[in-house]
């Protein structure tokens, strides 16, 4: 991700490969055309060099192109690069202005760091997943990969825009050693203070954030939909009571929290989340219905912004809206240019020409 975001800005980025089918998620399900769609999606516009990274003879090949890289990103455990004869030291050589950029579940020190794991392992080891993981009898899967993409492409992101700006004064690149555990504590900033200070560590489903208040809950409506309700601040609280009906007796939340909790739970209960779009719309109290991800991607709002206007083709001529990056729309190719993921080795020859090897 990190890699087609800077893609997306311009960059000619060359995903190295392993000769033959190339990367695992080239294999997943569901396919679209020759590749899963999860790499289509992840590699658009990007450049495939198939390339045996255990054959000296093959990594002689790439001498030209760290010659000439501005960036190299890279996501083995630690040491895998070293033992490769592509470690930062050896490619420092090569090439000084080199940014290099390592992103790693545990970061390359400490006694974790060559265990296996994957985004549920992080947040579960940082203590992210104890402050929000539903019933514990039966305890929820956050949707989203959090830590991958929080913890490893944003800071990779920043770091490498942070490591050339920094070039341009020293002249000199640098390793970066990214480690998505170590970025998760960013993201519980509220949760750790409270905990250091008052001595009372949240937990699940009893802070504010984590669904302990009426102020910051999902409520189910008649028809079986929520409405996700995030009046925290006062004006926005006391709107939303007026909206909703709440007896006086239950406003103030902070003299009986569960039992206000639990008169809006009683309240939105009784309305369709329909009832409840027309109650809140355009009343200014941080209240909205929520929406499947196929409404969501037909939102009005998301297709004004042009969120969705990025396409992606596949070899056969078909075409899809493109996965929506972090770069802003000044700094993003036009959305004209339709791109697609490359074929596994499609450009080595034309990549070995350009430069060299």
């Amino acid at each position: 991700m990190a890699g087609l975001a800077l893609a997306e800005a311009g960059a000619e980025v060359l995903k190295i490969e392993r000769p033959g089918y190339g990367e695992d998620m080239r294999l997943y399900e569901p396919k679209w055309g020759r590749e899963a769609i999860g790499f289509a999606l992840l590699n658009r516009g990007k450049k495939s060099l198939a390339i045996d990274l255990k054959d000296r003879k093959s990594l002689k090949m790439m001498e030209p192109l760290i010659t000439e890289a501005d960036v190299l990103i890279e996501q083995f455990r630690p040491g895998v690069m070293e033992r490769l004869g592509l470690s930062y030291e050896t490619l420092s050589r090569i090439n000084p202005r080199l940014v290099y950029c390592s992103i790693t579940g545990y970061g390359a020190t400490g006694s974790k760091s060559d265990v296996a794991g994957h985004d549920l392992n992080y947040i579960g080891d940082t203590g992210l997943l104890s402050l929000s993981m539903g019933p514990t009898d039966q305890p929820v899967v956050p949707p989203a990969l959090i830590a991958d993409l929080a913890g490893g492409t944003y800071p990779a992101i920043v770091n490498i825009l942070l490591a050339l700006l920094l070039r341009e004064k020293t002249g000199q690149g640098t390793h970066l050693d990214i480690a998505m555990t170590d970025n998760m504590f960013m993201l519980m900033t509220w949760a750790i203070g409270q905990g250091l200070v008052t001595g009372e560590w949240p937990q699940s489903g009893n802070e504010l954030l984590t669904g302990g208040t009426a102020r910051y809950q999902i409520y189910p409506a008649a028809d079986g939909r929520f409405v996700a309700a995030a009046p925290i601040e006062q004006r926005f609280w006391e709107t939303f009571c007026n909206l909703i009906e709440m007896p006086d007796d239950l406003r103030d939340d902070a003299k009986d929290p569960a039992a206000t909790l639990a008169g809006a739970r009683r309240i939105i209960a009784t309305k369709s989340s329909d009832d409840w779009k027309r109650v809140f719309y355009h009343q200014d109290c941080c209240c909205s219905i929520v929406q499947t991800l196929k409404e969501a991607l037909a939102d009005q709002h998301f297709l004004e912004r042009g969120l969705f206007d990025y396409v992606l083709e596949n070899e056969e001529g078909d075409s899809i809206p493109a996965t929506v990056v972090c770069v802003s729309p000044q700094f993003r190719e036009s959305p004209t240019a339709r791109k697609s993921a490359p074929a596994v080795g499609a450009h080595n020859d034309a990549i070995l020409k350009k430069y060299g090897g």
